[in-house]
């Protein structure tokens, strides 16, 4: 920014009377001289005008007329001189060429520029370079632009706290404005920013992969998707092949689209089921079809490639697959066919531990059997005395069995009556079972298992399910995704056999569906065979889905499975009582879809189900380095928040060395533990967390991972960001610097604001130019009398 325009003013005003009357007198003169003049009007008024004006230069020179303003003071502000040591500046515009734009830069920054001795007469000039933090340098001759980022928000902050009180005038940048950090930037306390455009003559080819993210579903085919865009530049209507490999190196999927002539990213999807359990690394790699190493495959052939780099046809991914294995707790009122088919579906399952509880027999009444004549009592007044507690009880104990219980003692008094036995579980299936086989205290424990634990629940159809085993009026009642007892209730289904149907939400829910495309799913259903016990329920609750409906042979509908979020956990209702049919009936013997729907049904019970111990990173905010945040979350045996535990974290790094820190408090949520983590170096990075008790005991385990790349990040852009920069600058009340022409601006700077600066003046009648225009102006007039024959 300019500083104020230079004003004017008189240095001897005591001439002033003496030059007004010595400017009258010759005016009057002109005016009478020319006014008798036998020219044209035109003639005269020009002759007249040119006169006057040189004649009134000389006049003002009585009065001393000076130029006054104010300029930086010389030596007396900083000035930075600030150079980009990122790779990015590696990239070179002429495929032909062998010149990058770091060469572009070290070139301008030669210690011999004229424009660099011409700003060192005029500012203390201060070089810096930065990438992922920033330093200070003697020179620039040795920038190698080797640097993994380009943290340009964070180096600009820390220059303002550097020089914050001192004088700075400037800072003169030279970067691409392609940045990794997420940092905001305090435009307040920075100097004007001058940005110098680098050369760049477009991206001539390149295949870059500009983001992935995954998803886990719980459909059992494909319970990972991945999901890449991919940008392909100068490569029109070209194969673009896309490849994830694992970390050995082996091929997982692979996928081929065509190149769009605008350039519009393509979008590769990859679906396909991890070989083993817990974090994974996948990495996805994009190329040229015809770029493909002939001997590596998925690899990239770099000679063959012609890309400006080959740093962004890939990025690391994480796949998370732990967190098991999850226990789950079935609980039925008799023995039936359900829970056979459930058993068998997840046997196979690793990470899946079904329990079972099982009533063979109802509660019934005793019979105390006595020979005739030794009753002494009416047997109305049986207990009303009796001070033995072991014979108050008059009706039996229901007979329970349980099925693959982890030790004796689990679930020996029947079902959980405490938080800490019912909370080891992550969900619970309640089958053809009374609400009266609970407690109140039971019930209460169930809701709390959901609500707080944050656990899964599924209740079946069946004779003593939803209204018919009177949950109505129960905590469980008040957590299934349909009303008990309601008049308004839809009509049930006619008798016969019930179709089942997907709704438009139950398309949308992967572990609804068991095959992969639509088609396969509509000829399944239309084969599938007809269910014929369907429990009754009322309307479906405000925040409910209906994701199935069966259909009776007359056309009407009737929900048959709703679920719904119930605080931290969530409830689904199946209201088919019958579901083993399904099974009985296989088109293919070696596949089931009901082991399968009953798999992925388990995983969404369990899926979100949190542990009692959870990790979470993510990239720190704020950081200029690849910095992780590692959140941890440790609850007791009733899931409430555990503090004062001693969290460790154990780090694998990418190099399989092991390092461990100590995560702190987090003060803003109890329970909570983090640390911060600055990966130095790309690659994938393990941690597993292990939770201490304040006692000493083992509350448990949790792993998680990252993946730091900072080159993905570093080349995802490889055009340089002009409207970046031109927005740094403009918010700074700096502008944009033309590369080729840094002579002009360095010498615009001593007209432009400072924070030190003096004040100076110059004698205007000192200036040749001032007595040529006077010199000019008379001669011109005397030309014009000249040739009019006035002289």
């Amino acid at each position: 920014m300019n500083t104020d325009t230079p004003s004017l003013i008189w240095g001897a005003p005591d001439w002033s009377i003496a030059a007004l009357v010595l400017g009258a007198v010759a005016a009057v003169s002109l005016l009478w001289s020319y006014g008798r003049a036998p020219v044209r009007p035109g003639v005269k008024l020009l002759a007249a005008l040119l006169k006057g004006v040189g004649f009134a230069a000389l006049v003002l020179a009585l009065v001393e007329p000076l130029l006054t303003g104010t300029r930086p003071r010389r030596g007396a502000n900083a000035f930075v001189l600030l150079a980009d040591n990122s790779q990015s500046l590696l990239i070179k515009d002429d495929q032909a060429g062998t010149a990058t734009r770091g060469d572009w830069v070290r070139d301008r920054l030669q210690k011999t520029s004229p424009w660099k001795a011409r700003i060192g007469q005029d500012f203390d000039v201060r070089n810096y370079a930065f990438d992922s933090h920033v330093r200070a340098v003697d020179g620039f001759e040795g920038l190698a632009f080797d640097g993994n980022g380009s943290s340009l928000n964070t180096s600009l902050n820390a220059l303002a706290r550097r020089f914050k009180g001192l004088p700075i005038a400037g800072v003169l940048l030279f970067s691409d404005g392609n940045r990794t950090d997420q940092v905001d930037l305090d435009y307040d306390a920075l100097p004007p920013i001058y940005p110098v455009m680098l050369p760049s003559r477009g991206i001539l080819r390149d295949v870059g992969v500009r983001d992935v993210s995954v998803s886990q579903t719980n459909f059992e085919s494909a319970p990972v998707v991945i999901r890449a865009d991919v940008s392909a530049i100068g490569l029109d209507g070209q194969p673009i092949v896309a490849v994830v490999l694992d970390e050995s190196g082996k091929e997982v999927a692979r996928q081929e689209l065509k190149a769009a002539a605008d350039g519009k990213p393509l979008g590769f999807r990859f679906q396909f089921r991890p070989e083993k359990r817990g974090i994974n690394f996948y990495k996805v790699n994009a190329f040229a079809g015809s770029a493909e190493s002939s001997t590596v495959k998925g690899a990239i052939d770099e000679a063959r490639s012609g890309e400006q780099t080959l740093a962004n046809n890939a990025r690391l991914v994480v796949v998370d697959q732990g967190g098991g294995p999850y226990r789950v707790l079935y609980v039925s009122g008799r023995p039936n066919w359900e829970f056979k088919f459930l058993r068998r579906a997840v046997t196979d399952d690793e990470q899946v531990n079904l329990v079972g509880l099982i009533r063979i027999a109802k509660r019934q009444a005793k019979f105390d059997f006595q020979a005739s004549g030794t009753r002494t009592t009416s047997p109305l007044f049986n207990n009303f005395d009796n001070a033995d507690p072991d014979t108050t009880e008059r009706a039996d104990q229901p007979v329970l069995i349980r099925m693959d219980t982890a030790d004796e003692a689990e679930l020996r008094d029947g079902f959980p009556k405490t938080a800490e036995e019912l909370y080891r579980y992550h969900a619970i299936v309640i089958d053809d079972l009374e609400a009266s086989f609970f407690t109140q205290d039971q019930l209460t424990l169930l809701r709390n298992f959901v609500s707080r634990r944050g656990g899964g629940l599924l209740m079946l159809g069946g004779p003593d399910s939803f209204a018919d085993g009177k949950y109505d009026r129960t905590p469980v009642g008040e957590m299934l995704p349909v009303y008990i007892n309601n008049r308004n209730a839809p009509p049930t289904p006619a008798e016969g056999e019930h179709r089942l149907v997907l709704t438009r939400e139950g398309w949308l829910q992967p572990w609804v569906r068991t095959r992969k495309t639509e088609e396969e799913e509509n000829q399944r259903l239309n084969t599938m065979t007809g269910f014929k016990m369907l429990s009754d329920v009322g309307n479906i609750k405000p925040g409910a889905s209906v994701l199935a409906e069966v259909r009776d042979s007359a056309g009407a509908l009737a929900p048959a499975l709703v679920a719904q979020t119930f605080g931290k956990g969530h409830v689904a209702a199946l209201m088919i009582g019958d579901l083993w049919r399904w099974g009985l009936r296989r088109p293919d013997p070696a596949e089931s879809d009901l082991d399968r729907s009953w798999r992925q049904t388990v995983r969404w019970l369990v899926g979100d189900v949190p542990g009692r111990v959870d990790v979470g990173v993510k990239p720190k905010a704020q950081a200029s380095a690849p910095a992780f945040e590692i959140a941890v979350r440790v609850r007791d045996s009733e899931y409430r928040p555990l503090d004062n535990a001693r969290v460790n974290l154990q780090i694998t790094l990418h190099d399989k060395t092991h390092l461990t820190i100590d995560a702190e408090p987090d003060g803003r949520e109890a329970g909570t533990y983090s640390a911060t983590y600055v990966a130095r170096q790309p690659g994938p990075y393990r941690v597993n967390a292990v939770a201490t008790a304040p006692d000493g005991s083992s509350v448990g385990e949790r792993e998680s991972g990252w993946a730091a790349q900072p080159l993905a990040d570093e080349f995802a852009r490889l055009e340089p960001d002009r409207d970046a920069l031109k927005d740094l600058a403009v918010r700074t009340k700096g502008e944009l610097v033309d590369g080729n022409n840094l002579d002009a601006f360095v010498t615009s700077l001593a007209s432009r604001d400072a924070p030190i600066t003096e004040p100076w003046t110059a004698p205007l009648w000192h200036h040749p130019a001032y007595f040529l225009i006077a010199i000019a102006c008379l001669a011109g007039e005397w030309a014009i009398r000249r040739v009019n024959g006035l002289a």
